[in-house]
């Protein structure tokens, strides 16, 4: 009788939340735990795709065609996930050059994309002036090409150099030619996960104070989340709790996160693998719950997007009916996911097919999430990366 009782408690408990989650309301990082832990996975797929509905009414998958493009493979963070970075003095460091801008940026308009994803490692002496005249020398020669640039580890690490702030930096570089901010360097915002993961990072606050500083500014961001390996269920979800708290405070005038992607820690050769035991053990069950649990604890986040670098077109594909509305880039050019292990790989016309397997109409896009036109002339890349 007691299991009974137990059942029917659960059903009423979860009954409410599904209804506090359709009213856009938020839930708690206890709220979200219980539905992760409790709801079958069918309910909370219908429930995040009631939002996803409403909140995209177009009903399209928006998907990008752009390049990420490294600065530079010199860091100092030692991130323990990373395969990419070279210690200073490496015989395999490098900083990019113009030269190699100007071939990389000219093989993207051939390929259809209109935006550079400009990062790289935390060079001890690459400071400011170095990124500024990097954005306004691309600008120059290419003006229509978008620059989605850096991250706030990056932000914190030139700040750091600078003895400055974070809105004088981001203000220096939104005036050289940054359109927007990615939300790279989150994996998961919680100091004791970042202490083993990546110590020699920005810490959380730092994190979520830069966004903050970037929505003052008008600069828009996007939000992400690396998860499957040290951390907790309590500090996954008060990521999610963290990242829709800066959100609400944004300027009413500012897009803010214009988008969440979540994806799963890629673990091959990596030495937190080697070190912390960490392995990527996600199931695909557990990735398309946190795609619905992300719809239905970040309310105030349009755009969900399923990582299909990480977990590959079938899986994502399924997270389109579970709160997922983006497939994100085709990524020209990829090197450090992709140097732990992750395998999967679109061109513009791939992609397309995947998303209309699905059911959806695929839609091209801008960083801004405007509709875009796809290019009269376009080629399809050859992948050989």
């Amino acid at each position: 009788m007691s299991q009974i009782s137990g059942a029917l408690a659960n059903h009423s408990q979860l009954a409410a939340l599904y209804q506090k989650a359709r009213n856009f309301e938020f839930l708690t990082a206890e709220e979200g735990i219980f539905l992760y832990e409790h709801a079958p996975l069918a309910e909370l797929m219908l429930v995040a795709d009631h939002l996803r509905k409403i909140q995209v009414p177009h009903g399209k998958v928006t998907w990008q065609i752009d390049r990420n493009v490294n600065t530079t493979n010199v860091c100092i963070a030692n991130c323990k996930f990373c395969n990419f970075y070279r210690v200073p003095g490496h015989p395999e460091a490098y900083i990019t050059d113009m030269a190699t801008y100007k071939k990389k940026i000219e093989e993207t308009i051939r390929w259809g994309g209109d935006q550079l994803l400009l990062q790289g490692g935390h060079h001890p002496e690459l400071g400011l002036s170095f990124y500024v005249n990097i954005f306004k020398e691309i600008k120059a020669l290419y003006p229509n090409i978008k620059l989605h640039t850096l991250g706030p580890p990056e932000i914190a690490h030139i700040t750091k150099l600078e003895k400055s702030t974070h809105t004088a930096v981001l203000s220096a570089l939104k005036e050289a030619g940054m359109d927007s901010l990615p939300g790279a360097g989150a994996e998961i915002l919680n100091d004791r996960v970042r202490r083993l993961v990546s110590k020699g990072k920005c810490g959380a606050q730092e994190w979520l104070d830069i966004m903050r500083a970037a929505h003052q500014l008008d600069i828009t961001t996007s939000a992400t989340m690396m998860f499957g390996h040290v951390e907790t269920l309590q500090e996954r979800f008060q990521h999610l709790v963290d990242i829709r708290q800066v959100q609400s405070e944004k300027p009413a005038a500012a897009k803010g996160f214009l988008a969440f992607i979540p994806w799963t820690f890629q673990d091959v050769g990596t030495l937190l693998a080697k070190i912390r035991r960490a392995k990527n053990d996600t199931t695909t069950a557990e990735y398309i719950r946190m795609i619905a649990m992300s719809r239905i604890m970040l309310p105030n986040i349009k755009n969900i997007q399923a990582s299909w670098l990480t977990v590959g077109k079938q899986v994502a594909q399924t997270c389109l009916y579970a709160g997922a509305n983006d497939f994100g880039s085709i990524m020209l050019e990829e090197n450090v996911v992709s140097a732990a292990g992750a395998p999967h790989r679109f061109t513009y016309k791939s992609i397309q097919e995947a998303i209309a397997e699905a059911g959806f109409e695929p839609q091209l896009r801008t960083q801004q999430y405007e509709f875009r036109e796809m290019p009269v002339l376009i080629e399809e890349q050859l992948i050989d990366y």
